[in-house]
């Protein structure tokens, strides 16, 4: 042994349990730091890394732990000293092995005992940080993302196709610097990126922001990416005054869509929403004046002249009028309430005015009484959105039903209270094929109540996922990014049906699971991995770990991420802010790490409020 690898030598091996090794420390290694080649070296830690030589192999290994161990042969001779009695033992796992000066990660040979074990020297600490990989022989392009905790020189880069095409979950508790990390790696991305022709004609980016923190408000707002690089939707069931997402026709016609949305039961409800949608005969009426007042007024005639209670008759116009925001039905409701009668000694309809009553035999409903008030109704169709000729569809093939196939209401009526909700869907989304040329989408909710918030992302991600997927195009590349994304991919939910939820997480799981084919990635932050489908999060390939407190979360990150060892997950409770562990396909050994600041304006919009600022001064 030369005197070099005197110098780095520690201990030898001591037992071998797999991957799982004890290594005895010599006891001239016990100081904190070694000098060697003209570096200062840390010595053995937990935490640190060893190799281990066996042969011409080199074993590259973690310390995970160390304990005392004591040698009971010498506690009988009184002339031996205490210290030489007591033996320091390292808990090493097995992460690697050397090979043509490149580290490997994986378990190659596993040592013997008595193998020599040495500390890395800086060169070899940094081949096993080295995380640019080669694909198909050709380096991968590298990004920076920040440094090493421990070690406050070392930069850490990755490189951009072992991480952005890939699953990417980004979990912490609240304030540990989960939405800065996330806003960081696409703000760098994009600064590396947006000037490139190829980039902008085939790479998208949609945020699913549930705060508001990738849009504060100012409509040229420069967060993560200048505003000319992005389109921005501030979404709001509040108010009217808003841009809506479009949504195309063929997404916002999926019966299985509208079946979950109105919570249809299967047997009844959903065959009658198929049959709905799919009769063209009255929806292609409502696009103009004229056809229009003939499909109200034929299906009055139909409602008479079938005998149709004249609630339901009344009912049919509310129902009409609640449809549509843009059209009054007031006039047409009183004069049927005022003037249609039934005679039952004569079984039949008479409608009554000015004291004359006209028979049911002698109406003319197509230039006659009760057309004359339709005919003088202020009716724009013009204004009438996709979603409310879709509630109308229903509506005229309920009482349709009703009036020629004497329809048992009691199966469809809660259906028809809840077609309500369309109005909360139509102030949020547009139904057009129009799509934003921009590279990046971001789609606030914070505006949004929260049964649209459920229903607003898989209704987006369904759609351009969708979309990507009949493509087919390998040139293309989507990454939908969730923040928050324990309010829509929980499996825990008690706010909606299990039919409902099923469809949700079905969707999302088929995203994670098959999207990669498609070019298509999905990448996650939440600040509660516990409530998110152990599916998708098993499913990641790439985990940027914040602080987690919470023991359910701490151990749904352990039982899903198998990148992670013992000594990054027992960090994870006590991680500073802005402090993450890396771990997955892009790093080769799990890494404690620092994100680099992001460009001043560029940051979230997400700062703790400082309370004493405001109350030392309040004109601040």
């Amino acid at each position: 042994m030369n005197e070099l690898n005197a110098v780095l030598k520690i201990g030898n091996v001591h037992s071998v349990k797999g991957r799982k090794v004890d290594v005895i420390v010599d006891k001239s290694k016990n100081a904190s730091h070694l000098l060697y080649n003209g570096d200062i070296i840390k010595n053995v830690s937990v935490g640190g890394y060893i190799k281990i030589t066996k042969g011409f192999e080199e074993l590259v290994g973690k310390i995970e732990g160390e304990f005392i161990s004591t040698d009971k042969s010498l506690e009988r001779k009184e002339y031996a000293h205490n210290r030489d009695k007591i033996s320091r033992v390292l808990n090493v796992s097995l992460v690697g092995y050397f090979d043509k000066l490149k580290f490997k990660q994986g378990i190659k040979e596993l040592p013997l005992i008595e193998n020599e074990c040495y500390l890395l020297t800086q060169d070899e600490f940094n081949r096993v940080h080295h995380f640019i990989k080669d694909i198909n022989g050709v380096p991968d392009i590298p990004i920076r993302i920040g440094s090493l905790a421990s070690e406050k020189g070392k930069e850490i880069s990755v490189g951009v196709n072992s991480l952005f095409a890939s699953h990417i979950g980004i979990f912490g508790n609240t304030g540990s610097g989960k939405s800065y990390t996330l806003a960081g790696l696409y703000h760098k991305l994009f600064k590396a990126y947006q000037n490139k022709s190829g980039f902008k004609a085939n790479a998208k980016f949609v945020i699913i922001d549930f705060n508001g923190e990738y849009l504060n408000g100012d409509e040229n707002d420069n967060i993560i990416t200048t505003f000319e690089n992005k389109n921005l939707y501030k979404l709001s069931t509040r108010k009217q005054t808003h841009k809506k997402y479009p949504i195309s026709e063929e997404e916002i016609n999926d019966i299985d869509f509208w079946s979950i949305f109105l919570t249809a039961t299967e047997k009844t409800q959903k065959p009658f929403i198929k049959r709905a949608l799919s009769n063209d005969f009255y929806f292609s009426r409502f696009n103009n004046e004229s056809d229009f007042r003939y499909a109200l007024s034929s299906m009055l005639e139909s409602l008479i002249t079938n005998k149709v209670d004249k609630g339901d008759i009344i009912q049919f116009i509310y129902d009409v009028s609640n449809s549509v925001s843009a059209i009054c039905l007031e006039p047409l409701i009183q004069e049927y309430q005022q003037s249609l009668h039934w005679h039952s000694s004569s079984d039949k309809y008479y409608y009554e005015a000015n004291n004359v009553k006209t028979y049911l035999e002698n109406f003319d409903f197509n230039n006659g009484i009760p057309v004359n008030t339709i005919n003088r109704l202020a009716i724009n169709t013009a204004s009438i959105t996709y979603l409310e000729k879709i509630r109308l569809r229903i509506v005229f093939q309920f009482y349709n039903e009703i009036a020629r196939f004497n329809l048992n209401t009691e199966h469809i009526s809660p259906l028809m209270k809840r077609l309500k909700t369309i109005e909360q869907l139509d102030s949020v989304i547009t139904v057009s094929s129009e799509m934003s040329d921009n590279f990046l989408d971001i789609i606030s909710l914070s505006d949004v109540n929260t049964s649209m918030k459920k229903v607003l992302p898989l209704l987006i991600c369904k759609q351009i996922y969708d979309k990507k997927k009949q493509e087919r195009n390998d040139k293309k590349y989507l990454n939908i990014i969730i923040d928050e994304a324990h309010n829509i991919l929980s499996y825990s939910s008690q706010r909606e049906s299990e039919t409902w939820k099923d469809y949700r997480l079905e969707t999302f799981e088929e995203i994670i699971k098959e999207g990669r084919k498609f070019g298509v990635f999905l990448t996650v932050a939440s600040q509660r991995p516990s409530d998110i489908s152990s599916t998708i999060i098993s499913q990641l390939h790439n985990y940027f770990l914040h602080r987690l407190i919470n023991n359910k979360d701490i151990e749904a990150v352990e039982r899903t991420v198998s990148y992670l060892d013992q000594v990054s997950f027992e960090a994870l409770s006590i991680l500073p802010t802005g402090t993450c562990i890396l771990a997955g396909l892009s790093a080769q050994v799990p890494i404690i790490i620092e994100i680099d600041k992001i460009d001043e304006g560029f940051e979230p919009y997400n700062k703790t409020i400082k309370p004493t600022d405001y109350w030392e001064n309040p004109d601040v």
